[in-house]
């Protein structure tokens, strides 16, 4: 089912790593991925119109725990996503492009190896960096 364009529903609830983990949002959630897929378009706009590969979308319960996810994280509303876009750049790239733009979006952090994005109506524009030590510090490190 296209939730937008370019992304799928299909695409923002596969686990590769845990296929035998159910993973099917509720309605509502799945109205939420809509929002989150309209977020990645903005995004994949803003990155060239490079093709984004989604790692992580929603997440049921028990996909959260299983991948170590926190308690309150946005995927288990479906309002997250990380991703990469290797045709643009790293996530640190990603992330600058994206906080130096007019996209909204509630958090973006920069995990090291992909980029994680929150569509959820708060937003804040929280931006953050993944540290050394398992932990996140404001902002992304100086240019």
């Amino acid at each position: 089912m296209d939730l937008s364009q370019h992304f799928t529903l299909e695409e923002l609830t596969a686990s590769a790593d845990h296929p035998d983990i159910p993973n099917q949002p509720t309605p509502t959630i799945a109205a939420n991925l809509v929002k989150t897929a309209n977020l990645l378009e903005e995004v994949r706009a803003l990155l060239g119109g490079h093709p984004i590969s989604v790692s992580s979308g929603y997440r049921s319960p028990a996909l959260n725990a299983a991948v170590g996810g926190v308690a309150d994280s946005a995927h288990l509303v479906g309002y997250a996503a990380d991703f990469e876009c290797a045709a643009f750049g790293d996530p640190l790239a990603i992330c600058r492009a994206i906080s130096a733009s007019a996209i909204v979006f509630d958090q973006l952090i920069e995990e090291g190896t992909w980029t994680h994005i929150s569509a959820d109506p708060r937003a804040r524009r929280m931006v953050l960096t993944k540290d050394g030590a398992g932990g996140y510090r404001a902002g992304l490190p100086p240019t």
